[in-house]
């Protein structure tokens, strides 16, 4: 079997994360323009995507294996990078780490993407903590005269003989 099988897989992959990245900008849109309900069903959209990839990924995963048993190698130690470097020549070796490098683009793509976003919804929520504190007023802004503990200490200092009848 040659490397086609991973190849295939390896270009799902890159379309399934261009198209999450996508997503992900689209995501980005909609945090900045604090839409909840638009964000609520991209995140399902996310999700679609996300449980696709793991399903790409894990027939990847098998294709590997698959490809290490029928060269008599272990198919745990096997990895892409290293059927790239030391067991494939000519075309596939260019067709397999190019596949390879674009989708490793696209996840550190995705990365910067969702570390944006993150940062975005981590100010969002600063944004309402602080709105939210601001509307709620203090206790110690509750009462106009004179303290607890004072008002408790003028109660303690009278005697049952200084209240008025």
């Amino acid at each position: 079997m040659s490397v086609q099988n991973i190849i295939k897989h390896l270009t799902k992959l890159i379309e399934l994360h261009d198209s999450l990245l996508q997503v992900s900008r689209n995501k980005t849109e909609i945090l900045k323009e604090n839409k909840i309900d638009a964000l609520q069903k991209l995140l399902v959209q996310e999700q679609k995507h996300v449980k696709a990839i793991n399903q790409i990924e894990q027939k990847r995963i098998e294709a590997v294996a698959s490809w290490a048993n029928e060269n008599n190698l272990d198919p745990e130690a096997i990895t892409v990078s290293s059927i790239i470097e030391d067991f494939t020549t000519g075309t596939d070796q260019q067709e397999l780490e190019k596949v390879t490098l674009k989708l490793a683009e696209q996840l550190m793509e995705l990365r910067m993407q969702e570390d944006l976003n993150k940062q975005l919804t981590q100010q969002s929520m600063q944004f309402v903590q602080i709105t939210l504190d601001m509307m709620q007023p203090s206790m110690k802004n509750i009462n106009y005269g004179k303290s607890k503990q004072q008002s408790a200490d003028a109660v303690s200092k009278r005697s049952a003989f200084d209240s008025r009848a």
